[in-house]
């Protein structure tokens, strides 16, 4: 541990933070956000939603059960929401440096540095939480020495073509073809619609998907701002006047939102936990979902014919909408929650379900 090097967090607001290197030691700047999981780190680091920003967990030991190995099943790693990690540095209170787990293949920071991924430790997370909860999310960046890099805010840009696949893929030989929109899409979406018997054709995110032959439409979670993928929602606004089912997760909940002509707006410090709240309005039942997400659904500016479907219980946003009368529904959490909670996975069920509908 001798040699492993200093660097700071510097915050917009001037506020430093000094921590020691345990990944790539390179300087870096992005969103600070902040996420509450006490597991999945391999998951999480691997979320294309994350890319853009410096990932804060609350959790104080990260490391200790390693990184799992790149087994692929389906042609997927077996064990990872990619091929790589996305987010742009991680920043924790303490390090794991011994690590166990019968699956483990390598330590936390070894992966990061392969991947070329900054990693700093012995910063107070506790009180740069704090911060971003009264202040909301903040650019920062990640100094090295004399290294120093301007401040960056990924949302100021279209990050989603920068992880979206680059060219058609298919997976799966299942009953119903689904279109896959890929706007950052996590993989464990993918496998539960292959366990669904459903044959998957994944598209880039500016994909002219209106005239497929398909039995359904999935729009994918992804990264930034919903405005940067006009593309996206000009193809979405056209299938939404037509019968072929829709769903749509996180990035994509607020994507159908914006082509029904409902407006979104960016949080003060967006939805990042395993343990999020919501509900069905009118019905007295609560799920615990995992959330991943930084912008939300105007529900005032609605039209007449949608409706929200979930609500969360702790602040009153958006948690998902539905049309009244057509097959079309999102969530803004994820039911595929990798890692977290299985409660609402019962809506892939639903959209198989619409699909076997509208094909009688």
């Amino acid at each position: 541990m001798q040699n492993l090097k200093k660097a700071r967090l510097v915050l917009q607001d001037g506020t430093i933070f000094e921590g020691t290197s345990f990944g790539y030691e390179q300087s870096v700047s992005g969103e600070v956000v902040f996420y509450t999981a006490m597991t999945g780190y391999p998951e999480s680091l691997t979320d294309p939603s994350y890319k853009g920003q410096i990932l804060v967990p609350t959790y104080p030991m990260i490391g200790n059960y390693g990184v799992p190995s790149e087994d692929k099943k389906d042609g997927l790693p077996a064990f990872f929401e990619s091929d790589k990690i996305h987010c742009t540095a991680l920043v924790i209170s303490d390090y794991s440096f011994a690590y166990s787990h019968w699956n483990s293949e390598k330590s936390l920071g070894q992966w990061l540095k392969d991947q070329k991924v900054p990693g700093l430790f012995g910063i107070d997370t506790r009180a740069l939480t704090k911060k971003l909860r009264e202040h909301g999310s903040m650019l920062g960046k990640i100094v090295f020495a004399d290294q120093d890099v301007e401040f960056y805010d990924p949302n100021k840009e279209n990050i989603v073509a920068q992880v979206s696949t680059p060219e058609v893929k298919e997976y799966g030989h299942g009953k119903y073809k689904v279109v896959l929109v890929d706007c950052g899409v996590k993989y464990n979406i993918i496998r539960h619609l292959l366990k669904r018997d459903v044959t998957v054709k994944r598209v880039p995110w500016n994909y002219d998907f209106t005239n497929e032959a398909c039995d359904g439409i999935f729009l994918s979670n992804g990264p930034g701002d919903p405005a940067q993928c006009e593309e996206t929602i000009q193809n979405i606004r056209k299938m939404l006047e037509k019968q072929i089912p829709i769903m749509g997760i996180c990035l994509g909940n607020q994507l159908m939102a914006r082509a029904a002509g409902a407006e979104t707006y960016k949080l003060k410090y967006g939805h990042r936990s395993h343990n999020q709240p919501v509900m069905e309005p009118g019905k007295n039942r609560c799920y615990i979902t995992s959330q991943n997400h930084g912008f939300a659904i105007d529900d005032n500016t609605l039209p007449e014919d949608w409706e929200p479907l979930f609500v969360n219980v702790n602040d009153g946003t958006n948690e998902g909408i539905r049309h009244k009368s057509k097959p079309f529904f999102s969530a803004q959490f994820h039911p595929e929650a990798s890692s977290g909670p299985v409660d609402t996975e019962y809506l892939f069920d639903e959209f198989v379900k619409n699909m076997e509908k509208s094909k009688k």
